[in-house]
């Protein structure tokens, strides 16, 4: 089987294990247009669609085509910038939403030219303490 086969499979038991009872809260998946020749990132889109409606479905990407889809809202489209060594992930800014709304350019298109960027309004202080994720306890913990 090709890497780009075995990817796909990979993604499709990700997304659909379990029955009613059992099935993940969430799935994370990683670039899942990778390997995969353009006919199949079609297919892996499509159920990564019909799976993201019994599951909550985290998706990183670089592809300006997977960003394109027009299934895709434009609210649930999440921008990442890093700068002095801080993270910061939002919704995307308004100008953007703006220009894909009046259909000037498509999120691929503005991810291309490098304007995806998150809105500075809805951004956590980097400032701010760490959340705690794993209690009050053990070291590192704030």
């Amino acid at each position: 089987m090709s890497d780009g086969t075995l990817r796909a499979l990979g993604i499709l038991v990700a997304l659909f294990q379990g029955g009613e009872d059992s099935r993940p809260s969430l799935v994370g998946i990683e670039e899942p247009e990778v390997a995969l020749h353009p006919a199949a990132a079609a297919v892996v889109r499509d159920a990564l669609a019909r799976a993201s409606e019994r599951s909550q479905v985290l998706i990183t990407s670089h592809s300006p085509e997977l960003l394109d889809d027009p299934n895709i809202a434009i609210d649930s489209l999440l921008a990442v910038s890093g700068e002095g060594g801080v993270t910061q992930i939002a919704s995307i800014d308004s100008a953007s939403r703006s220009v894909i709304r009046d259909q000037l350019y498509t999120p691929g298109e503005l991810l291309k030219l490098n304007q995806l960027v998150p809105d500075p309004s809805l951004v956590i202080d980097p400032d701010s303490p760490q959340l705690k994720l794993f209690g009050n306890g053990g070291e590192g913990s704030t």
